[in-house]
């Protein structure tokens, strides 16, 4: 009966993990208008449900990091109960954020789980020392890195396109807008009358587009940044599937007949689902609040997003898309000036809460559990 309860607790897991995390990928691509929400989603998905598959190969050490082993004895780490808890715990988490629309980190939520249901189990004989060394110090720095990454790329490549000559132009929106007048008759009464006027609107972040003008050979400098910024979404998605995927998969790794390939597969459908059906509310926060955006500051943000997570997975180092996908958006935001720094410290909020919130709910679980 425990060993259903897991199964289904852990694709609710990978479920809600897909709802919070998989538009992070494309959230670039929607806000900068490049492309719709459903066009942005759909490749989330495939994107990262490619990087699920991918994980079964690429990704052992992460499999190893999040089955608690190290951090708790072994009798402790392989009993149903512990990895129910910690399934609960972080699933709960992460689905009360996604609701409420803030972006966290499913990977935060492990370890806060963790922590909560280790506690519980042995007290303060958890082991802090790999906790630190191997799961808080990767979550703080990365963030960090992603703004510095995200600042500091920007301005450098603005400074090339200015040098190289690539200018940007504003479309002028021209339309009709119909106004009433109302028209005072002898009887002290008034007719409204409905007339037309001509409407025309400069406008960068709704009416208007921002595009590259020239060429580089037979291509338009803004197909050219469109095609790289599709490719730099897709590769963030892969990116996070490669990097979610086994973390959550390691919930289930107890359970003898499943093999690593089919809860691989499971956990991949259950967070493309998740992304499919719930990530709405995550995706305008990402997408339209922290910073608005043109097409470029969205490449550069995606391509600092991809290249810190996919060199995280492959040193088994449990960072989150989360944090590195908000820093490196809010880091381009800063050097445009349009960074939405209210927004960015309630998100930052939403990151403190995160831990205690899934230690407790963990907690509680596995005490109830364990009597």
């Amino acid at each position: 009966m425990l060993i259903f309860a897991l199964l289904l607790a852990t694709l609710f897991l990978a479920y809600s993990n897909g709802a919070n995390d998989n538009f992070k990928g494309v959230a670039t691509l929607f806000g900068s208008q490049t492309t719709s929400y459903k066009v942005a989603i759909w490749l989330a998905t495939l994107a990262t449900f490619a990087g699920s598959l991918a994980s079964i190969f690429l990704a052992e050490t992460l499999l190893k990091n999040f089955s608690g082993k190290g951090l708790v004895p072994d009798a402790i780490a392989d009993s149903t109960e512990f990895h129910l808890a910690v399934a609960l715990g972080a699933g709960l988490t992460v689905i009360i954020a996604t609701l409420t629309g803030f972006p966290i980190s499913t990977t935060h939520g492990l370890t806060g789980a963790l922590v909560g249901a280790g506690l519980v189990a042995i007290g303060t004989q958890v082991n802090f020392e790999k906790l630190g060394s191997s799961f808080f110090l990767p979550l703080l720095i990365s963030p960090l890195v992603a703004i510095a990454l995200g600042a500091v790329l920007y301005g450098l490549l603005r400074f090339l396109r200015v040098r190289l000559g690539i200018q940007k132009e504003w479309c002028i929106c021209a339309g009709e807008t119909q106004q009433f007048i109302p028209i005072p008759q002898p009887d002290a009464t008034n007719i409204l009358q409905c007339i037309k006027t001509t409407d025309v609107a400069v406008d960068s972040t709704e009416k208007c587009t921002q595009r590259y003008i020239g060429k580089f050979g037979k291509i338009t400098n803004q197909q050219l940044v469109d095609a790289f910024h599709f490719l730099s979404a897709g590769i963030v998605s892969f990116a996070r599937g490669l990097n979610d995927t086994p973390k959550i998969v390691s919930i289930i790794l107890i359970v003898k007949a499943l093999s690593i390939q089919g809860a691989m597969l499971a956990v991949g459908i259950a967070i493309a689902l998740g992304g499919i059906l719930n990530a709405r509310k995550v995706a305008e926060t990402m997408s339209k609040k922290i910073t608005a955006m043109n097409h470029g500051q969205g490449l550069i943000a995606n391509v600092v997003t991809g290249s810190l997570v996919i060199a995280a997975s492959g040193y088994g180092l449990p960072v989150s898309t989360t944090h590195v996908s908000v820093g490196s958006i809010f880091g381009v935001g800063l050097i445009s000036q349009k960074a939405n720094a209210k927004v960015f410290y309630q998100i930052l909020l939403s990151w403190l809460l995160t831990l205690p919130i899934a230690a407790t709910i963990s907690a509680i679980v596995y005490w109830l559990l364990s009597r």
